[in-house]
């Protein structure tokens, strides 16, 4: 399963409500998106930002349980959510699910890196950088 979002620039500098974000994480798949909403509002309203468990969404929004599936591991490897264990002292030993802070972290970190490598500009940096070309 891909997990492919369009990540550009310009749509990001657009988004302007939660469809616009669903949109930039389940391109061009509809139902997808739908999925990805009601897991999001309803974690963003649960007390404390915590719920046991995320099948009764099926019911209540008229989803299936396959699609509810597909999304939850696609925002999981996205890092947008995550499973808490029943072993967790955080929670109160509840297992279940919250959002999470590595789709964050991550892209904080490629912002870091980027910044990083364009500022390195000693002679060793460079000729390291210009032997990347005779590998690709």
């Amino acid at each position: 399963m891909r997990t492919k979002i369009e990540f550009g620039f310009n749509k990001i500098s657009r988004i302007d409500d939660l469809a616009d974000l669903a949109k930039l994480f389940f391109p061009h798949n509809k139902r997808h998106q739908k999925v990805f909403l009601a897991v999001f509002i309803e974690l963003k309203f649960a007390d404390n930002q915590f719920l046991p468990s995320l099948n009764w969404i099926c019911d209540r929004y008229c989803l299936s349980s396959r699609l509810l599936e597909i999304v939850r591991s696609k925002m999981r490897r996205l890092g947008l959510i995550d499973h808490v264990s029943r072993f967790n002292a955080k929670y109160g030993y509840r297992e279940g699910w919250i959002y999470s802070t590595r789709f964050r972290k991550s892209v904080y970190k490629l912002d870091k890196r980027i910044r990083l490598f364009k500022t390195i500009t000693d002679s060793k940096q460079e000729m390291k950088d210009r032997d990347l070309f005779k590998y690709l």
